[in-house]
């Protein structure tokens, strides 16, 4: 007798799972296998055979021992509901489970009077103690409860980064309802999908702009009671639109009975905030993350990291990265909080240029960066650098060429402690002037995540002396599986697991590829009001299924090699990765800034490049002029173009031949045929956020690409004879 791991049970206390066991039901029909590791070490090794390209969907483990499941399942659908927590017999994955408000009350009492929150208004210097913090946080609780926040409702957050985020967010949670992020790019139409769909009694709005898209869609929205807004004067007077100081008030006097009533219900294994996935296939879905998950997520990743207790000095982060993102709200809300750490606001208008002044004035000392922002430090560098004296760019040179392999030889652990007396030199002389230029000369530990970065880029930095540590995970694992730390570092590898979690690798192939999946405390409750989707994604033992494929070297160093739904097919059958071509082609064509490679179902492969461009200062938008480094480089080239409308097309000659050179250069590279770029086009715009082609993160929506090039892309195919490459012969096996 068998049950699945999704099944909605009676609730009951919090109850607790361990991870199947090796002669557990891991084991499939096809009997025992050969195992590198035991889940304990963190890592199951399945089957040694090679799949076929359909195996990548083989059926997973379907039944569950009911001894394991009893009384609650390991996830639900419901936002209401209580689920299975995955705790483990030792070590942290056996922490004591804790609600958001243990977290934060355990908090006040060992930094009460430290620094929490900090920003600027014009030039003065604002700021919030953990004290102050929580008790605006129960202030705001109150506030919502008058309002008619309901149990397991949500409350909508629609704005940039700042103090009243964070209130709302937290305030939301102590309050018995759901914090819900919703993204600032988001249409009229995305934000009631996702108020609807949380059922928000409360949406709070940054500014008039913001407001304007709730109440275009307010009049199909049942559940909404009441909207605040929390930047600037209302403009206008309206029932149930309050400003911040207005809501605050709300609660100022209210007693503490009712709300501590709620707090005290509040379970660690219960649903206390929703993030929603950026949709690029079909409606967004409500990622249903428990206290536990925030609570022991934090924990576990600040200790993996080393982050230092307040205590003894107090950490700092930089809060500009979209809070509607998991990423963002683990390192700039909980994890911080965890350790007592200080959360500066940077300006609104940040990716638009301000990131670095703000970051030269908070000094912080742990960054997060996604790939977008490394890369554009790493071109406005160059940019720079091309303008320097012939001296400076030789002792640049110079430096980075110390700087990347004195890190090289420490990465493969070969320096045995002797540190050359070149680097020491090209520290004083360049490294520490390059660290205090970005504002980092304080930050122990630089982080990209939340989309795949380039060699490339790993590498400039590293020349320069500044490690980016990759982070790996998903909305569904409550940010952070994997984390590269200083002395556990490998560039293009994203780390070891946090501690208490385990990887397992899915129908491996022959190369040791497979899916990866996920078990352990932070692998989230479900989809909110789907259990279809969310059986996709948990497996009848709770393992979460990343849809990722990657790989482990001999050291359980885990590598990304792909999505399976990334994954090109051709119309003959061979299985492409995209992202190492893609990366290929922007390192060979310096001008390119961003490129898709076309193919699925296809005789042949092609590609969509972009050209690097200014973007408009208010609004974000790519501009026809190009880039200073772009002009710098076509002048190399031999062309004069100044705009992407010269060059969008084929239109410049030298430009074209340069691009075509380098694909040749990848072409050449190729390990198959059916692996070389037959055709390209430069399109006419860049990608963006606000254009549809990449998500908040900068991450590319192939999907929607696909859609609106859809004109484009069908030109390549309308030959019926396959084009042959004969200039750049395949080289004999």
């Amino acid at each position: 007798l068998s049950v699945t791991a999704c099944e909605p049970t009676a609730t009951s206390e919090a109850a607790v799972m361990e991870p199947p066991r090796a002669g557990g039901p891991l084991e499939s029909s096809s009997g025992a296998r050969d195992r590198k590791a035991s889940l304990e070490d963190g890592t199951v090794d399945t089957a040694k055979y090679v799949p076929t390209k359909h195996t990548l969907n083989a059926k997973r483990p379907n039944s569950l021992p009911v001894a394991a499941a009893e009384g609650l399942g390991l996830c639900t659908s419901q936002g209401d509901a209580e689920v299975t927590l995955r705790m483990g017999d030792s070590g942290l994955a056996a922490e004591t489970p804790l609600t958001v408000n243990q977290m934060f009350v355990s908090a006040v009492e060992r930094f009460g009077d430290y620094t929490a929150l900090s920003w600027k208004e014009g030039e003065q210097q604002k700021s919030l103690s953990y004290r102050e913090y929580y008790k605006s946080c129960r202030t705001a609780a109150k506030s919502f409860l008058k309002l008619g926040l309901q149990r397991y409702h949500g409350v909508g957050i629609l704005g940039f980064n700042s103090a009243e985020w964070f209130i709302s967010d937290i305030g939301a949670i102590l309050a018995g309802g759901f914090a819900v992020g919703i993204y600032t790019t988001n249409s009229p139409e995305a934000c009631q999908y996702v108020a609807d769909n949380s059922k928000a009694n409360i949406i709070v709005v940054e500014n008039h702009k913001q407001l304007q898209k709730i109440l275009q869609v307010e009049d199909k929205l049942p559940h909404l009671k009441a909207i605040v807004q929390y930047k600037d004067e209302l403009k206008e007077k309206r029932p149930n639109l309050y400003s911040w100081a207005e809501f605050m008030e709300l609660g100022r006097d209210e007693a503490d009975a009712p709300l501590d009533a709620i707090v005290s219900s509040q379970k660690p294994n219960q649903c206390c905030t929703l993030i929603y996935t950026s949709g690029t296939t079909g409606q967004p879905k409500g990622v249903m993350l428990s206290h536990d998950n925030i609570t022991w997520t934090a924990l576990s990743t600040g200790r993996h990291v080393s982050l230092t207790d307040a205590t003894r000095a107090q950490e700092v982060v930089v809060s500009y990265l979209p809070l509607s993102h998991i990423a963002a709200q683990m390192v700039d809300i909980w994890v911080t909080m965890r350790v007592g750490g200080a959360t500066h606001f940077a300006q609104p208008d940040a990716l638009k240029g301000s990131l670095v002044t703000t970051l030269k004035e908070v000094r912080p000392t742990a960054f997060m960066g996604v790939p977008r922002v490394w890369e554009k430090m790493q071109e406005k560098m160059k940019s720079v650098g091309a303008k320097s004296s012939t001296v400076r760019r030789k002792l640049a040179a110079w430096a980075k060429d110390v700087g990347l392999q004195t890190n090289l030889t420490k990465m493969n652990h070969e320096a045995a402690g002797r540190t050359p007396f070149s680097y020491k030199i090209a520290k004083q002389l360049v490294f520490k002037k390059v660290r205090k230029a970005l504002g980092l000369d304080r930050c122990s530990r630089c982080y990209t995540g939340a989309a795949p970065i380039t060699n490339d880029t790993l590498e400039f930095f590293l020349s320069l002396d500044i490690p980016l540590y990759e982070l790996y995970g998903m909305s569904e694992s409550t940010g952070p599986h994997t984390i590269s730390v200083a002395e556990a570092f490998k560039i293009a590898s994203c780390g070891k697991e946090i501690p208490g979690c385990k990887t397992k690798l899915h129908n491996q192939d022959s190369e040791g590829i497979g899916e990866i999946c996920f078990w352990g405390r932070h692998v989230f409750m479900g989809y909110l009001n789907m259990p279809d989707k969310t059986e996709e994604a948990l497996d009848a033992e709770g393992w979460l299924h990343s849809g990722d494929l990657g790989k482990h070297d001999d050291n359980g160093f885990l590598y990304i090699t792909g999505r399976i739904k990334e994954l090109i097919i051709t119309a003959g059958g061979e299985n492409i990765p995209p992202v190492p071509i893609e990366d290929a082609v922007k390192k060979a064509v310096p001008l390119i800034s961003n490129a898709m490679l076309i193919g699925d179902k296809r005789k042949f492969l092609s590609m969509l490049l972009t050209i690097k461009c200014q973007l408009n200062v208010e609004s974000g938008d790519p501009e026809d002029e190009l880039t200073p480094e772009a002009v710098e480089l076509c002048r190399k080239l031999g062309s004069n173009a100044t705009r992407v409308s010269e060059i969008a097309g084929g239109q410049d000659k030298a430009i074209h031949a340069a691009i075509q050179e380098g694909i040749n250069t990848v072409n050449k590279g190729a390990s198959s045929n059916a692996q070389r770029i037959q055709k390209w086009i430069i399109l006419d715009r860049d990608f963006s956020l606000n254009g549809g082609e990449l998500g908040p993160t900068m991450k590319l929506k192939r999907p929607v690409v696909l859609k609106m090039y859809k004109e484009q892309i069908e030109n390549f195919y309308k030959e019926l004879a396959t084009p042959t490459s004969p200039d750049f012969p395949l080289p004999a096996k």
